[in-house]
């Protein structure tokens, strides 16, 4: 992930979490990168967290439970979601193998 996605990824992490100071800004970029790529191996492929998409949004919230000491709880909490898109990247890697739909 580029520094410019990371610095807008961070506002909106903070904007999120009420978070008004800078005093933290170096902590919540390494939780934004572990979770980029957690997501991302979960997946098995890159995905673009640069557009508001469900990959943005989950690692949005993956990021909130790290930050707020409840990453264990992510997972059962967003089975369906994170179901859905290890779905979606699966058929999207079928079809450019595959070269059909």
């Amino acid at each position: 992930m580029d520094d410019q996605l990371t610095g807008v990824l961070l506002e909106e992490l903070k904007s999120t979490l009420r978070i008004t100071w800078a005093d933290e800004d170096t902590d919540l970029k390494k939780i934004i990168q572990r979770a980029e790529a957690y997501l991302q191996e979960l997946c098995g492929a890159s995905l673009d967290f640069s557009k508001e998409s469900q990959p943005k949004t989950l690692l949005l919230e993956r990021c909130r439970y790290v930050y707020n000491n409840a990453a264990d709880e992510f997972e059962g909490n967003f089975q369906h979601e994170l179901s859905r898109l290890i779905f979606k990247v699966g058929i999207e890697q079928v079809v450019i193998e595959d070269g059909s739909v």
